[in-house]
């Protein structure tokens, strides 16, 4: 019998694999190949500092028994070969893609193909802007592994004086990738355009720095170190959890490393010292690699070329949201959904900086899981506070590789007079939750705002998510509710429309499913649409299993990890993932109902982390017209014949084909839906 579950880890692998397509895909621009190499390039380095190093830390663990641990060995042994298979295409896409930039007239330049004119720009930049920020670091008994960053570069040089005199010895140097841009352009030669790396031009500047050592031959490799990003959280009762997670950020810095990649060209020498250094031993731990790491930077790359990009989309504004418009009065009369990135962000923004003006509003609460440095939304809740309204905002200290952004605006909302709702022990808050409390006529009026995404102006202008504004007093019930749990220390509220995890949101899927199970018997209509960015609850998958053996339509559109394993008996479970120009992020559940279609939204991904330890929403949408709006927006997913992939196994990552025989891209044809219903076409 075939297994029923894939290996998370893999199907992870998988998903980046999807992203390492679109920088193979030749219809995709040049410069839009290479950002999708970079965003490959972070996504494996961020699955090495989480996925493989808790798999590290549960295989060394004393109590972890000896079955157990080879098991894990195996998995990690499995993900390694993988990575392997994906490094080698990933070499030659960025190959290619340099190739291809040539051809394009753009030029990535090393040191030693600078022409004489070049040369004098190299020098001087070196020396107005990058000297300053350059601290070599000689190998010795003094250096140890805390004095490496995790994610920087570093380049290992070798030092050599070639008349005999000095013995060789080694430096370290960390480029200086925060305070200056990973690439440099040179000035453009007619139509050329020509960059250089920062390592080459420090490469090319060796001797500016190191010669009046008396060393007069440089070579230098570059290497990079991850470490394990988990958190190790103190317990002490005498700090403040703003404390407790300051100090344990602070400790990520200095974690072990769990992977070093370094230039295969380096000399073995340089390289033991490096590793004795390190404290690593373990082969596993170890990528020989090219000149070149750590090419996340793609995503930044700084040519500019409307030819070798996606065209513009710029973003819509809501029909029902013109300029000027009391936002209050509109939502009051009806349930609207905005759509991101299709729809301006703006929206949200300029809700909260009219409520932060309104005389009527009294109090503002919201959620934050991710935010921005520079977000435009705390700069309205603190003018806001300032106009004398009640702030409230529950800033979720955990989330990964925002701690410190969010530790930032925490200490910043409370110097304003917000009210900060303390982190809740053995959870995070992932729901995504704003509401506002207006006085009209004498009596109280909530409007709130439930969102699929974060209130995150930079994500939202690549994340694919759904915000519903409202004025149901049911469900803006449910939500202030919501914020009293938060505060009063888990005393359960009777939520009437929304369900909340960890205290129903796997119930509601599973008992929905059931019902579907029951109408297909009946002879009624039945059917099952979901679409997250992962499907991992073997409770939920189980239930899935269950509804397809009865004959009930599946429908799943998965971005990221999908562990359900279709068997022979399971042609009723269609099952795809999009990767495309925008992230697809949001999350949506529809049951067929015997013909009275349920639709939800929810911050919750089908995924035990989600459903047993976050707080999440899952929210109806009661509208008739917004349900069918969403149902547009899924059908048009499932047509995608451009950018679907098939996520049922032994096809994983193979192109969806269609009866189609025009190419149905399904984000463009999306942003034209929408775009329709503003009246742009």
């Amino acid at each position: 019998m075939i297994k029923s579950y894939l290996n998370r880890e893999l199907s992870w692998l998988d998903f980046n694999g999807r992203v390492l397509q679109e920088a193979l895909d030749k219809s995709n621009p040049l410069l839009e190949r290479f950002k999708f190499l970079g965003i490959f390039s972070s996504n494996r380095d961020e699955f090495f500092r989480v996925r493989v190093a808790t798999l590290n830390r549960m295989r060394n663990h004393k109590i972890v028994k000896d079955f157990e641990k080879k098991n894990l060995t195996r998995i990690i042994n499995n993900v390694h070969k993988k990575v392997a298979e994906q490094e080698h295409i990933y070499t030659s896409v960025y190959q290619s893609l340099i190739e291809e930039a040539r051809e394009n007239d753009i030029f990535l330049i090393t040191e030693k193909e600078l022409n004489e004119d070049q040369k004098l720009h190299v020098k001087a930049y070196f020396n107005n802007e990058v000297r300053k920020h350059i601290f070599p670091l000689m190998l010795g008994d003094t250096l140890n592994y805390n004095n490496f960053k995790d994610q920087s570069v570093y380049l290992a040089v070798e030092l050599k004086d070639q008349t005999g005199r000095k013995a060789n010895c080694h430096s370290i140097i960390e480029l200086p990738t925060a305070d200056l841009p990973r690439f440099y352009n040179l000035p453009n030669i007619g139509q050329k355009r020509y960059l250089i790396f920062l390592e080459d031009i420090v490469r090319a500047n060796l001797d500016v720095i190191f010669s009046m050592l008396g060393y007069n031959k440089f070579d230098a490799y570059l290497i990079k170190i991850t470490r394990d990003a988990e958190l190790d959280i103190d317990n002490d009762v005498l700090k403040s959890f703003l404390e407790i997670m300051t100090e344990s950020v602070k400790k990520r810095k200095k974690a072990p490393p769990i992977r070093f990649v370094y230039d295969k060209n380096i000399t073995p020498n340089l390289l033991k010292e490096v590793l004795n250094l390190l404290g690593i031993t373990t082969s596993d731990s170890l990528r020989p690699g090219s000149r070149y790491s750590n090419l996340k930077d793609f995503m930044n790359f700084p040519v500019r070329d409307a030819s070798l990009q996606f065209p513009a989309l710029p973003p819509l504004r809501h029909p029902d949201l013109p300029e000027g418009v009391n936002k209050f009065e509109v939502i009051r009369h009806k349930d609207i959904l905005i759509h991101f990135p299709y729809h301006s962000f703006g929206h949200l923004t300029s809700l909260i900086w009219e409520a932060a003006l309104d005389p009527d509003v009294r109090a503002i609460k919201m959620t934050f899981y991710r935010v921005s440095r520079h977000s435009t939304v705390m700069k309205g809740l603190i003018n806001a506070a300032r106009n004398g309204k009640s702030v409230t905002v529950f800033m979720e200290l955990q989330a990964r590789f925002d701690e410190e952004d969010n530790i930032f605006w925490t200490e910043k909302l409370q110097e304003e007079g917000v009210k900060i709702i303390p982190t809740l022990p053995g959870y995070k808050v992932h729901a995504k939750l704003l509401l506002i409390r207006r006085k009209e006529h004498g009596q109280n009026v909530y409007y709130s705002n439930i969102s699929t995404g974060n209130f995150h102006e930079a994500t939202a202008r690549v994340y694919s998510d759904i915000s519903l504004l409202t004025s149901n007093q049911a469900i803006c019930s449910d939500v202030n509710d919501l914020f009293h749990l938060f505060e009063s220390s888990f005393n359960l509220p009777n939520f009437k429309k929304l369900k909340v995890a960890p205290f129903g949101a796997r119930t509601l899927i599973v008992t929905k499913i059931a019902h579907e199970i029951k109408n297909h018997k009946l002879g009624l209509s039945s059917g099952v649409t979901i679409k997250v960015n992962s499907l991992v609850d073997e409770v939920i998958i189980k239930k899935i299993y269950q509804a397809a053996d009865m004959g009930v339509k599946i429908k799943l559109i998965v971005r990221g990890i999908c562990v359900l394993k279709a068997r022979q008996n399971h042609c009723n479970i269609e099952a795809i993932g999009v990767v495309d120009r925008f992230l697809e992020h949001s999350r949506i559940f529809i049951f067929e109902n015997a013909g009275k279609p349920e639709y939800y939204i929810s911050s919750a991904d089908l995924m035990p982390r989600n459903l047993d330890h976050r707080i999440e929403v899952i929210c109806p949408i009661l509208s008739p017209e917004n349900q069918a709006e969403i149902q547009s927006i899924i059908d048009i997913q499932l047509r995608d014949n451009v950018k679907a992939r098939n996520l049922q196994f032994p096809h994983i990552n193979e192109y969806k084909k269609t009866l189609e025989e025009a190419p149905f891209q399904s984000q463009i044809k999306t942003y034209e839906f929408l775009a329709e219903k503003a009246g742009k076409f």
